[in-house]
């Protein structure tokens, strides 16, 4: 029987606590559905299943912290699994009532994973078409369902004012925001105005066993330092192991930033470029034709990656520094990674990233640009090989054609792993970039 394991979230884990499991035994799970919640070091990730199946046991109690690797589920897999439970007989609760018992009121769901699912979508789940055997609404009944209620229900969901993680607590638990008070001067709803009003709510399934107390999620401040330990910790193990070079090169942005100008003007303002959308997709593309620089040094040899998965460095507001991935990013359209940096920053940020957006990077990319620096000479994350990093885009004298005039200048940088390729590999990589810079219609 398959073991949902946990995860290992960055070069730098060897452990996780678990904060909470969002399914039961018995529930039915899809490859991508977010079944638990583990503290790391450097933050709360949700954990995605890669399986499709149906929880069969949790192994591993709230407020256990278990080495990477280590069981935390198992699961009956195969889709065969879910359709049986889902075609299969009423729940026990149903089929033991009386005959002349009134109709259920709402509709039955299979797994608190549909209530939240639906909630996040504004939908009214006694107008979904149930499928299941009884009217028991299915996860796969979603997609189909009709738009949410335009009615007073709907609008007071929209005019009540709350933070993301208020409102994503406020869904888990099956709360209505408009019913629980704000607790800040601002008339917003924050995350420990939902966790007041959890406290004292009764659980919405009664016939389950009452969940055990949440394990209180590590202070910022706790949080910050073991952070700054970790990171400090796995740069040590980059700078005694890995033999770093470093190659700099100074790269005219002047075709970049007039196409991006004219790009911008047929774009909706919610999907206007950056320049740093441009100087990923570079970075991922001469990645993908420079491929001794993008992969991984393990057991003593360079493994090439045969997709280009970009690591991000996101800054956070409270200090320290996470690296979410953006996936396949050489066949993404740089209107999508835009798109995709942007979302990965924000949920990074927010405390709301998922375990696949911390698979390993086959390279990564730092960008201090917006902290006004000239130039950025990183420290490989290992396994990595190498780390690309750009400055400040300024205005530089520059001469083109004999002719000294100002241009927009960014100096990019590579560090690079000796074991795994010399300068000339590095300054063909650096060279690629410059040239797709200079051609930015074709990125």
């Amino acid at each position: 029987m398959p073991e949902f394991r946990m995860p290992s979230l960055g070069a730098d884990m060897t452990a996780g606590t678990l904060l909470e499991w969002l399914v039961h035994e018995g529930d039915p799970v899809h490859r991508g559905d977010v079944v638990a919640v583990v503290d790391t070091d450097k933050a709360a990730i949700e954990v995605e299943c890669f399986e499709d199946g149906v929880v069969d046991r949790l192994l591993v109690q709230p407020g256990q912290k278990v080495p990477v690797g280590a069981a935390l589920a198992s699961i009956r897999a195969g889709e065969g699994a879910v359709a049986a439970l889902e075609t299969g007989p009423a729940p026990l609760e149903t089929a033991a009532a009386p005959l002349e018992a009134p109709a259920p009121a709402g509709p039955l769901v299979t797994s608190p994973l549909v209530r939240r699912l639906a909630a996040e979508r504004g939908l009214d789940l006694a107008a979904v078409p149930a499928t299941g055997t009884g009217g028991v609404v299915h996860r796969r009944d979603l997609p189909q369902a009709p738009a949410p209620r335009t009615g007073r229900v709907a609008h007071r969901r929209e005019s009540v004012r709350a933070s993301p993680l208020a409102r994503r607590l406020a869904a888990a638990g099956g709360l209505d925001l408009a019913e629980i008070g704000p607790g800040a001067k601002d008339g917003t709803v924050h995350a420990a105005d939902v966790r007041r009003a959890l406290a004292g709510h009764p659980t919405a399934e009664p016939t389950r066993a009452a969940a055990p107390t949440r394990p209180a999620r590590t202070a910022p401040a706790a949080r910050g330092e073991a952070m700054r330990r970790a990171i400090g910790e796995l740069m040590e193990r980059s700078n005694r192991e890995i033999p770093h070079y470093y190659l700099t090169q100074s790269v005219d942005l002047a075709a970049a930033m007039a196409w991006l100008h004219q790009r911008n003007r047929e774009l909706p303002v919610t999907q206007r470029l950056l320049p740093a959308a441009l100087l990923l997709a570079a970075t991922a593309q001469a990645a993908a034709q420079v491929p001794q620089l993008n992969g991984h040094w393990r057991d003593g040899g360079f493994a090439p990656s045969s997709t280009v998965e970009l690591g991000t460095v996101v800054s956070l507001r409270g200090g320290g520094i996470l690296v979410p991935v953006v996936h396949d990013v050489a066949n993404r359209s740089v209107v999508e990674l835009m798109a995709a940096a942007r979302d990965l920053a924000e949920r990074a940020r927010a405390g709301r990233l998922r375990s696949s957006d911390l698979r390993p990077a086959s390279l990564t990319v730092s960008n201090l640009g917006e902290q006004g620096v000239d130039s950025v000479l990183g420290v490989i994350h290992p396994p990595q090989v190498a780390m690309v990093g750009f400055g400040t885009v300024q205005e530089r004298p520059w001469a083109v054609d004999g002719l000294l005039g100002v241009r927009p200048v960014v100096v990019v940088s590579l560090a690079a792993d000796h074991r795994a390729s010399d300068g000339a590999v590095g300054a063909r990589l650096l060279h690629r970039i410059d040239r797709l810079l200079q051609r930015p219609e074709e990125l």
